[in-house]
This record gives C-alpha cells, sequence and structure tokens, in this order.
C-alpha cells in the first residue's frame, strides 16, 4: 500500500555530511511514524531515528548529536541529516515508515552510505 524510495547514498569521508531522502507514495494519507534503520555487514539491522505524526524524535545513542531526522508532511517524505559521520556509520539505511490502523510497516530498498577514514 505504500513505496518508499531512498536517495542521497553515496560515498563521504570521515568527518564529513550526508543528507538522506525517502518519498513516500500510495497510500499516503494513512502514513504515521517514519524513519530509518541501517544495517552493516555481519550486524542486525538497527534503528538509527524515527519521527512521528506530532515531529517527535527518537535517535540512536550512537548518532545522538550527529544527526537529526526531519519530515516534510506535505510531501510525505522523511530526510536524514548525517553529520561529524564516522566509518562506523558505514552500512545500508532503510527508510520505513507503518500506517494509521493497521500493524503493517514497509521498508523502502536501502542506499548504501559508506565513510572512509
Amino acid at each position: 500500500q505504500v513505496q518508499l524510495v531512498e536517495s542521497g547514498g553515496g560515498l563521504v569521508q570521515a568527518g564529513g555530511s550526508l543528507k538522506l531522502s525517502c518519498a513516500a507514495s500510495g497510500n499516503i494519507v494513512r502514513l504515521n511514524t517514519m524513519g530509518w534503520y541501517r544495517q552493516a555487514p555481519g550486524k542486525q539491522r538497527e534503528l538509527v531515528a524515527t519521527i512521528t505524526r506530532s515531529g517527535t524524535t527518537v535517535y540512536a545513542d550512537s548518532v545522538k548529536g550527529r544527526f537529526a531526522i526531519s519530515r516534510d508532511n506535505a510531501k510525505t517524505t522523511v530526510y536524514l541529516q548525517m553529520n561529524s559521520l564516522k566509518p562506523e556509520d558505514t552500512a545500508i539505511y532503510y527508510c520505513n515508515c507503518d500506517l494509521l490502523y493497521t500493524t503493517r510497516t514497509y521498508w523502502g530498498q536501502g542506499t548504501q552510505v559508506t565513510v572512509s577514514s
């Protein structure tokens, strides 16, 4: 019912910045919480940040103070501004959302972020 398309991933040197975008389409009137998750090789997927419909945010301790999640409700787009990037931030970053009135979640295809030292 919802399609998520990420963009903005790439290669950046340590200390640099990158901004990811995720655009939702489909059943957008029921979009609820949106967020970003990441998965590095050999590790489980982990939460990076989430943002609710009202703008409340949650961050993983590892990115707090460096990353900022924001949301454009009118355009049904969520962003992840990543600053002071570290090599350990290297991962595939996935956009996620859930819908009002359901427990179903949706995932984007992922975008690779590589931070070189």
